[in-house]
């Protein structure tokens, strides 16, 4: 049995990771980086195995959730994987050439070019929230850029992860993209690996250990992490249309979104229209919760039980819980793990909702004065993965945008700038660090090689020893 089929890989199979990287890193340096031709017929396979096997994937994560909406899985996580591949063949040739740089007058006639090279062999540790979109896009991208690829998915969805398993090993030979399925101990040897680069997506405590393992062999990260990315509706725009687009955004896969609108800032007395706009927008888009195949499972019993540990601490410390459920259904005897959307009013920093990215249906909401207090509030912060601003005075937009750091911002509207190829995502801070998607995942997973070409006519090689009045004028030129 393949590393790939193995799902229990123990930490004594150490060896047999070393063993893939090595062959995958053999298999690098005999063949060189690969042709267009070649790139593109490997994204063409990744096409290939996400449309054949959509409705296995679909089926796979519905059972690792317990309940997984079946239209969220092809929406957020299969049509964004084809879109970007999409993209990427568009664009890869551009991409590949050569980029001419300027050169000074001082090498004149000579040319300044930067090559993209494959870096080699890249790591990719890939969550279980999206577990098909955040393990094939970072893989696209490092093909794209001409490299290996091995991939460590999530032990917390175990169907998909196996399945992923068996359709990139039928695929792709192992010495081009391997899978490793295991816990955290494999976890824990994968991030030790001398990769060429390392890409983490998940948690910001996981991160800093991946980011300490990396270090043992200068291993470059890439890691996307999240945070509590903040919501701020200003007091001139329209609460319903706010309302609707952060319903959408908290409640997609249940809130288990490493953008999702972690707490909303609205003005003072509008919290109760914010309440009351939410209770309807919910209604609407899930009339029912229990049976509804449109509202997603918290993954497993144990974020279930940490959510549901939220919500009573928040009370415990004076928040008022708002609990909507339409249908005013049982939730407690389920064979999935749903939670009904809640509300925390009143929400103070001493509250764990307040501390940790929620990662669940639930949203604290704060109220402000002048619009500086919630700016002031999130700058006291770390800095979060995303940031939503609802608003329709130009100037007031473009205060929050410039005086808040996050690691991307929309605009009338929450997490739709994932979903723009030629917009590089990633975190700042605690909220991560590099980026991807489209021609910054091409980058990212590329080595960019500065070249100078010289000319015949070297002026260069006028200045060297012996020196003398000749090197003492052009001293003189370079520095004034």
């Amino acid at each position: 049995m393949s590393l790939a089929e193995n799902p229990s890989l123990s930490p004594a199979a150490a060896e047999g990771l070393q063993g893939i990287l090595a062959a995958q890193r053999a298999g690098f340096l005999r063949d060189g980086p690969p042709s267009l031709q070649q790139r593109l017929a490997a994204l063409d396979t990744l096409k290939r195995i996400l449309l054949e096997n959509t409705n296995a994937f679909v089926e796979a994560v519905a059972a690792d959730f317990g309940h997984r909406s079946r239209h969220e899985t092809l929406l957020a996580d299969i049509a964004p994987c084809i879109e970007g591949i999409k993209h990427m063949r568009k664009h890869l040739s551009g991409w590949m050439k050569p980029e001419r740089r300027p050169t000074s007058i001082n090498f004149l006639l000579a040319k300044a070019r930067i090559l993209r090279q494959p870096l080699g062999v890249i790591g990719i540790i890939s969550p279980w929230n999206y577990p098909v979109y955040l393990a094939f896009s970072p893989i696209a991208a490092a093909l794209a850029a001409g490299n290996r690829v091995m991939l460590k998915p999530s032990e917390f969805t175990p169907a998909t992860s196996a399945l992923m398993a068996r359709v990139l090993a039928a695929a792709f030979p192992q010495e081009q993209v391997a899978t490793v399925l295991g816990g955290p101990e494999v976890g824990q040897q994968f991030s030790g690996l001398a990769f060429d680069h390392l890409l983490f997506t998940g948690a910001t405590s996981v991160g800093r250990h991946v980011m300490r393992a990396a270090a043992e062999n200068l291993v470059p990260v890439t890691l996307e992490l999240g945070g509590k990315s903040p919501v701020i509706v200003d007091a001139d725009y329209a609460m319903d249309k706010a309302v609707g687009s952060i319903v959408t955004g908290k409640l997609l896969n249940a809130g288990q979104t490493c953008i999702a609108p972690d707490y909303v800032f609205v003005a003072d007395g509008k919290v109760d229209e914010f309440v009351d706009r939410t209770r309807q927008q919910v209604a609407a888009m899930y009339p029912t919760l229990k049976d509804n195949p449109d509202y997603s499972s918290v993954v497993n019993a144990r974020h279930h039980d940490r959510l549901k540990g939220l919500i009573e601490d928040a009370r415990s410390k004076g928040a008022r819980i708002i609990e909507i459920n339409p249908a005013n259904e049982h939730l407690d005897q389920q064979s999935a793990h749903k939670i009904a959307p809640t509300l925390i009013l009143d929400a103070t920093d001493d509250m764990k909702v307040m501390q940790d990215e929620i990662f669940g249906p639930l949203m604290p909401v704060k109220s402000y004065a002048r619009l500086e207090q919630a700016i002031d509030y999130v700058n006291s912060h770390p800095r979060p993965l995303a940031l939503y601003y609802f608003g329709n005075d130009a100037a007031r937009t473009e205060q929050v945008l410039s005086r808040t750091t996050s690691g991307g911002a929309c605009v009338n509207d929450t997490m739709m700038h994932i979903a723009q190829e030629d917009l590089p995502f990633g975190g700042v801070g605690p909220s991560g660090m590099g980026s991807y998607h489209g021609h910054e995942g091409f980058l990212t997973f590329s080595h960019s090689k500065s070249v100078l070409y010289q000319s015949k006519l070297n002026i260069a090689a006028m200045v060297r020893p012996p020196y003398g009045k000749f090197i003492e004028r052009v001293l003189g030129t370079l520095l004034k």
